[in-house]
């Protein structure tokens, strides 16, 4: 591959760039979630990264942003066609020139691409691995200002890995090309030995390369309730799934093999529960089918192989159960880790039964072939390719030999083949058929080369496989079992409180205010600024709330601003708002008797929006206010009286009135057409959570609007007019 142009000095940070600006305008976010920030902030500064968060936790962000900041191209590797479109729909939807380039699309849509590539007008390009066979795209890179790389799925280069692809291998000489290009590998689950085989199967720290920073984060997800609940049978599976949906309806059943799926689906077909199923075994267009009326919120449930994952990003999904035991805890938590990606409690059961563990064996058998068998099995392959080549499925494959009847180990050995140098595989565009062509100079001998390696990924598939069985028996929190597999430093609590082995709490994990709560927590923490420390809790609420309190007569205090601020606000709600501060030593507490409420000086930041602050949020239930007399008000000569300000709910968490009900189904009735028209999965134009919050602050302008988490300025130009015209529908 020819070595490209210099995009950026080699190793200079990039100029300075207002991430905050950058994180408001393009994805309308007001903050980082943990983790983010440093990553980005290493490549800005001309570093190499490695990034391991779990799904859910906003990995996309880490390279999307710094796309914008630096000056060139930044290159995407994606595994899979339908998680590309996914994504750049969504930056599209954002305003972000972004495209892609695979299989799917025709030579002459493809030109027009590469030439906007070269003109510089489009900012993000997303390609699978299989790309990097093509010459003429080598020749392309050479060519064009590739400023960063970013390695989706990185796992998948290497052999350690739980999904390892051998077209994955060719990325550590196109990195070499590319010396001038920030890397960053990304993976939702990575032990330390895959994360060092990464590093060293892509080169970074070797050369003039930097010594990449390694980032571990977010791996204790407190909304998620692990559970393994042992089942003799299929009907006691089938009766904890049916509890499961009573309380947590929208989800997804992993079964381990295709034959599982239909036959679970059938179970519930039986109990009338709406679902649909995915595997790999379908035709196209029903995966696609299924697969889109998930994402639209028009099937609460899919019944699904993991074929059904990446590119899944709906983000309201209660629950994740597993049917069958999963073969690895990088599969398991990879899979569960689609729960609960908006931040609310989401319910995450393994179904086990210990019988389940020979399908998995199965499948290590398959995947780590015994020696002997793959030469069997290549002369069978060598003969059939010596009178033609062929074009079929694996699947075909699997019907045509005879070495053996596990279809496992014949897509593995194909693999082999092909990275031994010994055939030539083409994919058909349209069909998921390979073109299989022999090489005649292939050297069998590179093959004998590649047997030894397949006992040692065999002996480390059983010891994940050993792993998982063991975090189904163990007797230690299920969150700090998985936090120490993967290497993250794990609090050492006595209970987590979200798990079967802890129990469950009712304590409502820290969480980051939401834009309504800031609203209510900035408007709360004035009211405790004003009184300057001379009060307790009691007549604080009542300042707050414009409640009677004798303090507030005697000290004239209803004169004095912010008096009020909170008056649609439960006292309950600011009672335990008040506690959560004080625990999170935002405010402290004088002596006896009154205990004065002050602001500490990390509140005054938080106050002033500079410190960001993680606390229990109460749930806010919502009463009609009682009439009261008319408050004193305080007027000035000359100016017009104020409007009285909305009532701002205080917690997403909280259910909808029957009104808000109607306008939240408007809204996504709304997003369902929109969808439709512009063919894009509903969540790229508004999340479920987005929706919610609109509902809850009923903005009555643009600029209100685009407070609301989720929406920036992009959205606020496509949709806010229209939203604002459908929320006048609905008095208030």
């Amino acid at each position: 591959m020819p070595e490209s142009t210099p995009a950026i000095p080699v190793r200079g940070p990039a100029a300075a760039v207002p991430l905050e600006a950058l994180l408001s305008r393009h994805f309308g976010f007001s903050r980082f979630n943990p983790g983010q920030r440093e990553p980005i902030e290493t490549i800005l500064n001309g570093g190499d990264a490695v990034v391991v968060m779990p799904t859910g936790s906003g990995k996309s962000l880490c390279y999307q942003l710094p796309a914008l900041a630096l000056d060139g191209i930044t290159l995407v590797i994606s595994p899979l066609i339908s998680l590309m479109k996914d994504q750049v729909d969504s930056m599209t939807e954002r305003g972000i020139p972004a495209t892609c380039l695979n299989s799917s699309i025709s030579m002459e849509e493809t030109a027009a691409r590469i030439d906007a590539l070269r003109r510089g007008t489009t900012r993000i390009v997303y390609v699978a691995p299989e790309r990097f066979r093509n010459a003429r795209f080598q020749a392309l890179l050479g060519e064009l200002k590739v400023s960063l790389v970013a390695i989706d799925e990185s796992h998948c280069i290497s052999q350690w890995g739980h999904d390892f692809r051998p077209d994955y291998l060719r990325l550590g000489s196109m990195i070499q090309a590319l010396p001038h290009a920030r890397i960053m590998a990304l993976t939702a689950t990575a032990t330390p030995a895959v994360r060092d085989d990464i590093v060293k199967q892509l080169g970074l720290g070797q050369g003039n390369r930097p010594v990449p920073r390694v980032f571990v984060c977010g791996f204790k997800r407190e909304n998620l309730r692990l559970v393994v609940e042992p089942c003799r049978s299929h009907a006691a599976k089938l009766e904890r799934i049916r509890r499961i949906l009573s309380s947590f309806p929208t989800g997804i059943i992993y079964c381990s093999t295709r034959k599982q799926v239909e036959r679970v689906g059938k179970l519930l077909g039986e109990l009338k529960i709406k679902h649909m199923v995915y595997h790999a075994g379908l035709p196209d267009n029903q995966r696609t089918l299924a697969q889109d009326r998930f994402m639209k919120g028009e099937v609460p449930v899919v019944v699904a192989t993991n074929a059904f994952g990446m590119g899944v990003d709906r983000s309201d999904l209660r629950f994740v159960i597993h049917w069958d035991i999963p073969g690895s805890i990088e599969a398991y938590y990879q899979e569960v880790g689609r729960a609960g990606r908006d931040g609310a409690l989401s319910h995450c059961e393994l179904l086990y039964n210990y019988a389940d563990v020979s399908t998995q064996q199965f499948f290590l058998d398959g995947s780590n072939p015994d020696p002997k068998l793959v030469l069997s099995l290549w002369e069978e392959v060598r003969a059939i390719l010596t009178q033609q080549s062929q074009t079929c499925s694996l699947e075909e494959w699997g019907e045509q030999v005879i070495a053996t009847d596990n279809k496992v180990t014949v897509h593995t050995c194909m693999g082999l083949f092909d990275r031994a140098g010994l055939i030539e595989r083409t994919v058909e565009p349209g069909n998921r058929c390979y073109t299989t062509s022999l090489v005649k100079d292939g050297d069998p001998a590179r093959l004998r080369a590649l047997l030894p390696a397949i006992e040692e990924k065999r002996l480390r598939d059983q010891k994940k496989l050993d792993i998982m069985v063991g975090y189904v028996h163990a007797h230690q929190c299920r969150h700090r079992f998985i936090m120490d597999y993967f290497g993250e430093i794990a609090p050492r609590t006595s209970t987590c409180g979200h798990c079967d082995v802890c129990g469950f709490s009712n304590t409502v994990p820290p969480r980051p205010p939401t834009e309504t709560e800031w609203l209510i927590l900035q408007k709360f923490m004035s009211c405790v600024g004003r009184l300057n420390g001379r009060f307790g809790r009691t007549t604080l609420l009542a300042f707050a709330t414009a409640s009677p309190d004798p303090a507030i007569t005697k000290h004239g205090l209803a004169q004095t601003p912010a008096y009020g601020i909170l008056r649609e606000e439960p006292k309950a709600y600011l009672q335990s708002l008040f506690d959560a501060l004080v625990k999170a030593e935002a405010l402290t507490l004088g002596a006896a008797p009154d205990h004065p409420a002050s602001l500490t000086p990390y509140g005054r930041e938080v106050a002033w929006r500079r410190e960001t602050i993680a606390l229990s949020w109460p749930t806010r239930t919502v009463h009609a206010a009682p009439a009261r007399a008319p408050e004193p008000v305080r007027r000035t000569a000359g100016r017009k009286e104020p409007k009285p300000r909305r009532a701002v709910p205080a917690s997403e968490d909280r259910a909808l009135s029957a009104q808000e009900d109607r306008i939240y189904d408007e809204l996504k009735n709304w997003r369902r057409e929109e969808a439709a028209l512009n063919e894009v999965p509903g969540f790229t134009i508004f999340s479920n959570r987005t929706l919610k919050a609109i509902v809850l602050s009923r903005p009555d302008s643009l600029a209100a609007m685009e407070k609301v988490h989720g929406v920036g300025p992009a959205k606020l130009e496509a949709y806010g007019n229209t939203i604002l015209k459908l929320l006048d529908r609905f008095p208030t």
